[in-house]
């Protein structure tokens, strides 16, 4: 499959060749004029003596019907090279006339002619075969217009003029106001004359990539042009014209290579004055066109200070198996000038990769990648981009997985992973590298082979699960250090599952479960205390060790409906309640087998204990005995309601609560504190599921003392209420559009998503200063514009997005309202070509107003202009582009821009 990269597409004008066969058909149609001679009478001068005349078979049959004549000329005895090499069909829809005596075929209204490869197609088609040229143009209606224009299309090449004439013995060739498309490029020329099979010359020639070629908004404009069909194109003086005004952009001459496949050329860079770095060229550099299933762009910026950034783009895919890109991104960035107190030099980078599989491809393997992983600080400091996804997210993660099924009885499954965690803030970074995961698919080792499995012992299984991990945390100063490897942790975890189900009088169902775990560490620790120090020492130790650990654990649970009938003449006519109770038993033994002594100070009177697994990849055995009881309750709430569609018969099902939890557990193997915590949480949605709501608090049974700490009394019995809250949180999201229902749904926010934001535009859309030509506020698609007649509609569309977060605190006390914000984007149509959107919030925590953009967007048809503005901020920016949304032509444009502050540390 052929990939081309259009944002990096250099310009070029792309013509196909206007070969044609029209000298065989023409040929055709002089022989069978000559042939069909004796349908006209003829003038015979009297002679005195009469001519005999000998009676022979006439050898040409005469099709008479007329839409339809096909060739049925015998074979003749002497071979001979035949005219034609294959069939020819023409027809008409008022007639088809031959003049002997002008030597003239004529096929009136709705013509068409067929030969091999070749169409043609027109309101009058004209051979004369005593000049050996063919005529194609058009006829005119009942109210005078020109209809029916000639199109002549040969394998995927279509011409459509006014009117052309062609001599089939020269095979030269006059077409008038052809009009044709070139790769993306829509051609008119006023004069087009076909030399030979391989040079074209036209005059008055325009070329656009506008929908509209007869009066497009913009068009290049030259009277000289000589094209070569899949070589080049030759131009004279070419001008620029918008809105068919001339302006003043001109070349003398033009010179483009022609080719079907992508090309590889110089991208153009764009010049910009910055504040901080001088003046700048940016996103220049060289895309190559490597082959049809992967391609590459070098891009570079450099500014007058010394900075300078390089990336380089790949996208690569196959099809039926798999696609992806790969984006690498360097930036060398320098503040103020050396010698200056302000001066700073840093380097930042970024990696991303995506890479998807089809799943027909292998249905048994899949391999996919996700990646983002770089400094800590790029998208805050980065200069080519203005990222608000990006620079408004904390975390940057990564995974890259391959998975594979064998189908062997039991099944195993298999994979392999490697997964990233950065935290942008702390500049923290977790992964692991790699992750191994085995499983050998559930055995029932007392049912048969087929057949229900019913009852305590043929729902008996077990199964076998193999995890294993290489851990390393480390942070930005020591990414891919010798350190960061001597910090790695690895380690196996074995798993043994056993475990049944079954039903108890029929309405309870239980389960039971024993499951053994065997983990293996090739490094453990030593602690002790070293006197010279004066302090503790952990030493790593080497060598292969392991501990073994097994837990019991039960449940029992039902479901339990109820339904509340409130009358079949009220609105809500029912409510109903389904709830789910479980209770669950599980038993940990202490495993102190595994933990040591050791003196923690000089005099050897503080003894502390410690096992040597501690700070594993899976952790450590525990110490305490485990008994907890386990109590949980799931609900949920729907109403039946009249529905305001008069035709239902039947009430409309509305959900109230989609869930209301309720979990909390007893240790009774606790000497204190035995209560866990409640947690409660609820989730529902409102306005035909356009906003959701989720709610969340932690109940804690037991009070604090005055130094926040938590003791073993009851706060109700301390002179409190039955719970203490200690935290509480609530989100609501709401999206809704007024094209709710429609085919044109607004675009998901994908480059921000790959960056680790979100998919929508909440904190603002992503500024790719590499290429500008994409639509802000989605995917331009002119279906319902194209379609539009008359005054806009008086409702305009519209799109919001909104989310609010409220967190509260109260761990020591503290009563507090420690998150409190709301953001809202929003986005309008305000006729059928100018777009407004917004992207803001307020945090009423801080009282500050949050991350704020506005975007303004003016669609030109074959242009685009927007305007996308950050007013306030650590991110203050201004940007102004008009360009052609073309690939070809996307280096004309006019790009104006501020860049933002970026502090660098």
């Amino acid at each position: 499959m052929a990939r081309q990269k259009l944002s990096h597409i250099f310009t070029k004008i792309a013509f196909k060749a206007l070969r044609t066969n029209l000298f065989n058909i023409v040929l055709l149609a002089f022989f069978l004029t000559i042939g069909s001679a004796k349908i006209y009478s003829q003038e015979i001068n009297n002679k005195s003596t009469a001519i005999p005349i000998n009676k022979q078979a006439d050898s040409i049959k005469i099709v008479t019907t007329n839409p339809i004549i096909v060739d049925t000329i015998n074979v003749d005895t002497i071979k001979k090279k035949p005219i034609l090499e294959g069939k020819i069909k023409y027809k008409a829809e008022k007639y088809a006339k031959i003049d002997q005596k002008k030597k003239l075929i004529t096929l009136y209204d709705k013509a068409e002619l067929y030969y091999q490869d070749i169409e043609l197609k027109s309101g009058i088609i004209v051979f004369n075969y005593e000049k050996n040229e063919v005529y194609a143009g058009r006829i005119k209606d009942s109210a005078g217009v020109y209809t029916q224009l000639p199109s002549f299309k040969q394998g995927s090449n279509v011409v459509e003029p006014d009117s052309i004439r062609f001599n089939y013995k020269t095979k030269k060739a006059l077409i008038w106001n052809s009009r044709t498309e070139q790769s993306e490029f829509r051609v008119k020329a006023e004069i087009s004359k076909r030399v030979n099979d391989s040079v074209y010359f036209m005059k008055g020639a325009r070329f656009t990539t506008s929908k509209d070629v007869d009066d497009p908004e913009y068009y290049f404009k030259t009277n000289k042009v000589k094209y070569v069909p899949g070589k080049k194109v030759v131009t004279g003086l070419t001008n620029m014209v918008i809105a068919n005004v001339p302006t003043p952009i001109a070349l003398p001459f033009a010179f483009f290579p022609m080719t079907e496949e992508s090309q590889s050329g110089i991208i153009i860079p764009t010049f910009n004055d910055t504040r901080q770095r001088g003046y700048s060229l940016q996103n220049g550099g060289y895309y190559f066109a490597l082959s049809k299933n992967y391609d590459l762009a070098i891009l570079g910026d450099y500014f007058t200070n010394g900075s300078y950034a390089l990336r380089f783009e790949s996208s690569y895919a196959q099809r039926y198996k798999f696609r992806g890109n790969v984006n690498i991104r360097y930036e060398n960035l320098i503040q103020s000038e050396r010698g200056f107190p302000d001066y700073s030099k840093t380097n930042i980078y970024n990696i991303q990769w995506s890479h998807s599989q089809d799943s027909k491809s292998n249905p048994n393997s899949r391999f996919s990648a996700s990646v983002n992983l770089g400094s800590s600080r790029y998208f805050q400091q980065s200069i080519n981009q203005l990222n608000a996804n990006g620079n408004l997210n904390n975390t940057l993660n990564s995974s890259i997985s391959y998975s594979k099924t064998f189908n062997s009885v039991p099944q195993v499954n298999l994979s392999l992973t490697a997964s990233h965690s950065q935290n942008t803030q702390t500049e923290e970074i977790n992964m692991t590298l790699p992750t191994l995961q085995m499983s050998v698919d559930r055995i029932f080792p007392f049912a048969s082979g087929e057949g229900l499995k019913k009852g305590f012992f043929k729902n008996i299984n077990f199964q076998y699960n193999l995890r294993g991990e290489n851990q390393i945390r480390t942070t930005d100063s020591l990414f891919f250090k010798p350190q960061m490897f001597r910090d790695a942790k690895a380690g196996f975890q074995h798993s043994i599952p056993l475990s049944t189900n079954f039903k108890i009088f029929k309405y309870f169902s239980a389960s039971t479960s024993l499951n053994y775990q065997e983990v293996w560490y090739i490094k453990t620790i030593n602690k002790s205390f070293d006197s010279d120090l004066n302090k503790e020492v952990i030493k790593d130790v080497n060598g292969f060790d392991a501990f073994r650990t097994y837990s019991f654990s039960s449940s029992i649970g039902t479901t339990i409906y109820g339904t509340f009938n409130l009358g079949e003449t009220k609105k809500i006519k029912a409510i109903r309640h389904v709830m789910r109770p479980a209770i669950s038993y599980s038993q940990t033994p202490s495993f102190a087998k595994y933990y040591d002594t050791y003196a923690a100070d000089a005099s050897g009177t503080m003894i502390k204990e410690y096992t040597r697994f501690e700070g594993g990849a899976f952790g450590a055995p525990g110490k305490n005995r485990s008994n907890n009881v386990g109590i949980s309750i799931s609900n949920t709430f729907e109403a039946k309601v009249t529905d305001k569609d008069s035709t239902k018969t039947e009430p409309k099902k509305v959900m109230l609560l989609n869930n209301l939890n309720l979990s909390t557990s007893y240790d009774i193997a606790a000497d204190s504190l035995r209560w866990a915590p409640m947690r409660v949480s609820a989730g529902t949605q409102f306005f035909n599921n356009k906003m959701n709501a989720n709610f969340g608090m932690t109940l804690n049974p037991y009070a604090i003392n005055n130094s926040g700490r938590e003791i073993n009394t009851f706060n109700i019995d301390n002179g409190g209420s039955l719970f203490r809250m200690t935290s509480a949180n609530m989100t609501l999201n709401y999206s809704l559009s007024s094209r709710d229902g429609d085919k044109n749904k607004k675009k998901e926010n994908k480059q921000g998503q790959r960056n680790g934001g979100r998919d929508d535009d909440l904190f603002g859309t992503n500024t790719d200063f590499s290429d500008r030509r994409e639509s802000q506020f989605g995917n331009d698609d002119d279906s319902e514009e194209d379609s539009f007649k008359g005054f806009y509609k008086a409702e305009l569309p519209w799109d919001i997005t909104l989310a609010y977060q409220l967190t509260y605190s109260n761990t020591n006390r503290e009563n507090a309202i420690s998150g409190n914000s709301l953001m809202v984007s929003a986005n309008t149509d305000l006729t059928p070509k100018w777009k407004v959107g917004a992207s803001t919030g307020y945090d009423f925590v801080q009282k500050g107003v949050t991350f704020t953009q506005l975007r303004f967007e003016r669609d030109l048809l074959s242009w685009r202009m927007d305007f996308n503005w950050t007013p306030f901020g650590n991110n203050a920016f201004w940007g102004f582009f008009i360009g052609i949304k073309s690939g070809v032509l996307s280096d004309i444009k006019w790009d104006k821009r501020t860049i933002p502050d970026r502090v660098l540390r």
